[in-house]
């Protein structure tokens, strides 16, 4: 059964996220959170950003989700693609993207490596610095060498930008329409890909010269901008509710216990594939704590999303704390308290 959270668990969240948007972490933001089943329950705190006057927050508001359309885009693709034999974990990404005329190294990667950041690509990743060549993109990436022997943890959005180009490539599909396509079957119909019209419910991000317009509605990473928002690694733009409807769904799916599907996916992405430090290990794409209880993956611009399959729970943190450039991190304490919260039921 379902574990509910209680109302000294909302409490404590509700006090939190105030104290670090009156700190300067963010204008303000949305928590959702829920167990499966039941409606989610949504925390609101401070504004969406000055641009927007004073409208609040609410499980509506459109925020840029940055990485975590790793989990909400990439990862349940590379699921239905598997399970389509589009794909095979433990082949190299070479064998699923466009003939290649030249020496690939990291074309050798594997779609579990690149899945998992444990691929030894180069870390990191200036899509700018490709700027006037003749070769396309997925060439480019793959014929720059290794940094590092594969099995070793280490974030690489490359990875995740090849993978999104592989999706594209065996579907014969862009990936925008991919996921346009996944999230209508799960009902998440406020969630795209960018870049999104500039309007009061969606939140703008960061300003990045002084007297230049704010980043609103065009993605935040660089990469993802060059791409024309569309990427495996960053671009999505969702909302409160339709991270909560997927975090519902994927629980429901995971305790039904089908063989295929996005609930067997989930089954097999906790299984930890490298560790990233004391306490915490790598599955596919998520980030597993507390032993294997709680899958989680973090935002740059200040989101996260939260699963606990055993109790049944999940929680979603959605905030612009790019806003104020580095005082991102100062959302640390709210993340922190979040992942106690769902650990311990």
């Amino acid at each position: 059964m379902p574990v509910p959270f209680t109302a000294d668990d909302a409490s404590r969240l509700r006090d939190t996220f105030a104290q670090v948007v009156a700190d300067g972490a963010s204008p303000g933001g949305v928590i959702a959170y829920g167990t499966t089943g039941d409606n989610p329950q949504f925390l609101s705190v401070g504004k969406i950003a000055p641009e927007c006057g004073d409208a609040t927050p609410d499980q509506d508001t459109t925020y840029d989700i940055a990485s975590l359309t790793k989990v909400v885009a990439t990862w349940p693709l590379i699921g239905q693609a598997l399970d389509a034999g589009l794909l095979d974990l433990d082949a190299p990404i070479r064998d699923f993207i466009p003939p290649m005329s030249s020496e690939t190294p990291s074309g050798e990667a594997t779609v579990r490596q690149l899945i998992a950041h444990t691929s030894g690509l180069r870390a990191s990743t200036r899509l700018d610095r490709y700027r006037g060549s003749e070769l396309p993109l997925h060439e480019l990436l793959c014929r720059e060498p290794r940094e590092d022997e594969p099995g070793r943890h280490r974030y690489i959005n490359r990875g995740y930008i090849l993978l999104g180009l592989a999706l594209a490539h065996v579907h014969r599909r862009p990936l925008d329409q991919l996921g346009a396509a996944l999230w209508k079957t799960l009902g998440m119909n406020a969630t795209v890909y960018g870049p999104v019209a500039r309007t009061l419910k969606v939140a703008p991000t960061e300003q990045r010269i002084p007297g230049a317009p704010r980043i609103w509605g065009a993605p935040h990473d660089d990469n993802a901008g060059l791409l024309g928002g569309v990427a495996g690694h960053a671009g999505v733009f969702s909302t409160p509710g339709d991270l909560a409807v997927y975090a519902d769904r994927l629980l429901a799916a995971h305790a039904d216990g089908d063989e295929h599907g996005l609930g067997a996916w989930l089954h097999a992405s906790l299984v930890p594939q490298t560790p990233i430090e004391p306490g915490l290990d790598r599955g596919l794409s998520w980030v597993l704590a507390t032993g294997g209880l709680v899958a989680y993956h973090h935002g740059f611009t200040g989101t996260s999303l939260y699963l606990a399959p055993g109790t049944g729970r999940y929680l979603v943190i959605c905030t612009n704390a790019v806003y104020g450039g580095t005082a991102r991190t100062k959302i640390a304490p709210l993340r922190a308290l979040a992942l106690k919260t769902i650990s311990f039921a």
